[in-house]
């Protein structure tokens, strides 16, 4: 299946430097909260995909962990893809692509993270490609799943799919 941006999103992403510079990012605690429940915290060069990447706001965190995590950040908007490849992360290899074409190997990924991404579009994307989580969040491919966004409704909910 071949994944196509709407045009409000391809449109909307073109000045990836201002999304870059005007969007937050994630709070520290979250983060390692997140990275807890997907059994990652502390394990040495995990593979991490970062679904959706962006500009690289939690691309940018994961390659800052002391873990070393080898990232591929999977990013199908050329803008957004050119300013996270400037950031030059020594740990991220920045590729086009989207839950449908995915450029890794089967079995050799610990978790998929799709952060600020649009949950219900980034599980239909992965169901049309044939990626089901089980009931634990487990992935086919060797790994976990889980969504993150950040909020402006301080102390707003924390929700997770899998």
């Amino acid at each position: 299946m071949i994944f196509k941006l709407s045009d409000q999103a391809d449109k909307g992403f073109t000045n990836a430097i201002s999304y870059d510079t005007h969007r937050p990012s994630y709070p520290s605690e979250v983060v390692d909260a997140l990275l807890a429940h997907l059994q990652i915290k502390g394990v040495e060069s995990a593979r991490v995909v970062d679904l959706g990447a962006g500009t690289g706001k939690f691309t940018e965190l994961l390659a800052a962990r002391d873990e070393n995590y080898e990232v591929v950040a999977v990013e199908p908007h050329e803008e957004m893809r050119k300013a996270l490849s400037a950031k030059v992360l020594s740990t991220v290899d920045v590729v086009d692509g989207d839950a449908n074409n995915m450029p890794v190997e089967s079995q050799s990924v610990n978790t998929v993270v799709a952060a600020q991404s649009v949950k219900d579009e980034a599980f239909a994307a992965m169901n049309a490609a044939g990626v089901k989580a089980n009931d634990k969040g487990e992935l086919p491919l060797h790994g976990r799943v889980i969504y993150a966004w950040t909020s402006s409704v301080p102390g707003g909910p924390i929700s997770e799919g899998g």
